[in-house]
């Protein structure tokens, strides 16, 4: 008896017979499905190609959020970081590619990166965080095999969902706006304009310059528009610096100059350096709550990213289903731990890898592509090195803005949605904490929905949820009570 297969029939297997080759293809089209599914290799290449322009700017933004100190006052070299970053993302997108098959780009996501580097690494060292970092991904990688990631998406509120995705997007923002010195810690206040209520120096204003151009030209819907205005900051900040207008001393990471060859060997001083010991210093609980916050962090928007892109790539069908969906959402899970053992972060899908389908990708050939360019960026470390903080931060500016455009989906007419969602939303950022924006959303929405007696629509999970949250933030009442320190 021969067993049939389930797969989903979608819009890419019925493109028509002039898009396919009967005879005589290539083993390249063979194992990628490219004439199936109505692409070419050109196609193929061109939508890679396309991606890596879109999403390159993780090279420079993830060593920027890993720049802080540890417990132990010691700090990640921006160098080393930044081939850990090119090497995590070249692994993962490779393996989407070769193993997946669907046009989906993978590289450090900046929600786990934000989580490692504000709530971890205050805690813990720098290798035992990136311990954190594979525990989590090994976390999501048994929950795909399970079945219960799909369930627990199903159990959490859409809005809150959102709310999560919004606040993360303005908790990247801040970092952003501090890391440029736009923000400053104040004397009087918490935080005020620049050092003094006013922007110093020309640094600062050529983050404002660069982010207002990057915002420009996504008004004008250029492609890589990040990439763009980053690369147009640079420039200008060499000029700056080699015109004399500028100290060397005023730039918050060194002055941009190429010191040597653009070329280099990659720094794999970070590979490996995983410690999964010293977590009992901490409390178990604090562990389980990193360890839950790095999953909630890395967990939402994957399987949206996934299905959104695989949908606008005609491989998912009219009710969503996506040929190999479970492959690639474990994938993506493996990059959590992918991404620790590298040094440098959680992996992620990037919703980027839509731009690589506008351009006709539609095989994991194009993934392929974007892998190999992240993996040329491995010698390349000196010229990506250049680039001022100052202007690597108006990307991040920008990507928190995009974050927050999930503000559309929320209903805020309705109290139950909208205190949750903006409790999640506010919280996080004047926090510093993306644990506790998600605690608060999660009671809240407990509470006004029984107030409103509809707790029959809490499921259990909710419930099991905000039990735990509330003992996260009674947590020191409680060891006081009980005399534990």
């Amino acid at each position: 008896m021969t067993q049939q297969s389930l797969e989903p029939r979608t819009a890419a297997d019925d493109a028509g017979d002039g898009s396919r080759v009967p005879a005589g293809r290539s083993w390249l089209d063979r194992y990628f499905h490219i004439s199936r599914r109505g692409s070419s290799v050109a196609r193929e290449v061109r939508g890679g190609v396309t991606t890596f322009m879109a999403m390159a700017y993780i090279l420079l933004l993830n060593p920027l959020i890993l720049s802080g100190k540890d417990v132990a006052g010691d700090t990640l070299g921006r160098q080393a970081l930044i081939t850990a970053t090119a090497f995590a993302a070249a692994a993962t997108t490779l393996l989407m590619g070769a193993v997946g098959k669907v046009p989906l780009a993978l590289a450090a996501g900046l929600s786990v990166s934000g989580v490692l580097s504000s709530q971890v690494a205050p805690q813990m060292t720098w290798p035992q965080a990136m311990g954190m970092c594979v525990v989590y991904g090994v976390v999501i990688m048994l929950l795909v095999v399970t079945g219960l990631r799909e369930m627990i998406m199903n159990a959490i509120p859409l809005a809150l969902k959102h709310g999560i995705t919004m606040g993360i997007g303005l908790f990247i923002a801040l970092i952003g706006f501090y890391k440029s010195g736009f923000v400053h810690q104040g004397k009087a206040t918490p935080v005020t304009l620049g050092p003094a209520g006013e922007l110093a120096g020309w640094p600062v204003l050529l983050f404002a310059g660069t982010l207002l151009l990057i915002f420009m030209l996504q008004a004008r819907n250029v492609p890589g528009a990040i990439l763009i205005g980053i690369v147009t900051g640079t420039v200008v900040a060499a000029l700056l610096n080699a015109g004399g207008v500028v100290a060397a001393g005023a730039w918050a990471n060194g002055a941009p100059e190429l010191h040597g060859s653009a070329v280099s060997m990659p720094d794999f001083s970070l590979f490996g350096h995983v410690d999964f010991g010293g977590w009992g210093q901490v409390g178990a609980m604090t562990v389980g709550m990193i360890v839950f916050t790095l999953v909630l962090a890395g967990f939402f928007d994957a399987m949206a990213t996934i299905i959104g892109v695989g949908t606008e790539a005609q491989l998912a069908d009219d009710k969503g289903r996506m040929p190999g969906l479970s492959k690639a959402l474990f994938i993506d899970g493996a990059g959590g731990a992918i991404g620790g053992v590298s040094g440098g972060s959680g992996q992620t899908v990037f919703i980027e890898s839509a731009t690589g389908v506008g351009e006709g990708a539609r095989t994991g050939l194009a993934s392929v592509v974007t892998g190999l360019f992240f993996a040329a960026c491995l010698f390349f470390t000196p010229l990506t090195a250049i680039v001022p903080q100052e202007v690597a931060s108006a990307a991040l500016v920008v990507i928190g803005s995009m974050m927050l455009m999930n503000a559309r989906h929320v209903d805020w007419a309705d109290r139950a949605t909208a205190v949750p969602v903006f409790l999640t939303v506010v919280i996080m950022p004047f926090t510093y904490s993306i644990t506790a924006g998600v605690a608060a959303g999660v009671i809240s929405y407990v509470a006004i929905k029984t107030a409103q007696g509809r707790a029959r629509e809490i499921g259990a999970f909710m419930w099991g949820l905000t039990a735990v949250f509330l003992v996260y933030f009674a947590l020191h009442p409680i060891e006081s009570w009980l005399g534990v320190h």
